[in-house]
């Protein structure tokens, strides 16, 4: 299979890469999905306590990387295709739906594109995970990191992650993976917030760092 990309824009690339680490797991009954809260702009930290999670419904919820308004926009877009979905038909729009959604959206605006990389996560008859870039194209994953932290990120993930491990280790996991980003990325950094969904359940986990998170 191939795909059609313009030509190669190394500043535009960049621009999703600096700037965050997200993460996300899919076990065998849940979705877990994880990102710091540090927004940048170039080297100047902009905002502390920025939210990367955006809850689309009870039920899923996508991580940014990449410019804010851009993220922004693409959540609240894709939050009222979930509703118009729900109310035409009467059932909930899976997430591979709104994953093509968005990946049909990004790749329309491919010589303009969107400055975002999104991680969707979420439960319908099962626990889902896709990974959307910014030309669009749409991957399902078992983990996944994106940002500027995530070559450090991936590799905790990867050591450690299995589909059956509990949801509780795998809380830990992102959250270490996102500390270890935290130490080794100065893009990165301010706190984490997780997310936990499962059949009926979406639940939020914040943590605040301390000086020994940062310098161990």
């Amino acid at each position: 299979m191939r795909y059609y990309y313009p030509p190669f824009d190394e500043k535009l690339i960049a621009k999703i890469y600096t700037g965050t680490t997200t993460v996300g797991i899919r076990l065998r009954e849940y979705v877990v999905l994880g990102a710091d809260r540090r927004a940048t702009a170039g080297y100047y930290v902009a905002h502390k306590r920025t939210r990367k999670i955006i809850k689309v419904t009870d039920y899923m919820a996508m991580t940014t990387a990449g410019l804010v308004a851009d993220a922004q926009m693409l959540a609240e877009w894709l939050k009222t295709q979930a509703f118009y979905y729900e109310l035409k038909t009467g059932t909930r729009m899976p997430i591979s739906v709104a994953a093509n959604l968005l990946s049909t959206l990004m790749f329309s605006a491919r010589l303009f594109p969107f400055i975002a990389q999104l991680i969707l996560g979420g439960y319908d008859e099962k626990p889902r995970l896709f990974n959307i870039d910014l030309y669009g194209m749409v991957t399902e994953e078992k983990y996944i990191a994106t940002g500027s932290g995530s070559v450090t990120a991936i590799g905790i993930v990867e050591d450690a992650y299995s589909e059956d491990m509990k949801v509780e280790d795998a809380v830990n996991l992102v959250k270490r993976a996102i500390l270890a980003s935290i130490r080794r990325d100065a893009f990165t950094g301010n706190g984490i917030d997780i997310v936990v969904i499962g059949k009926n359940v979406y639940k939020e986990y914040k943590f605040d760092l301390k000086p020994e998170h940062v310098t161990s």
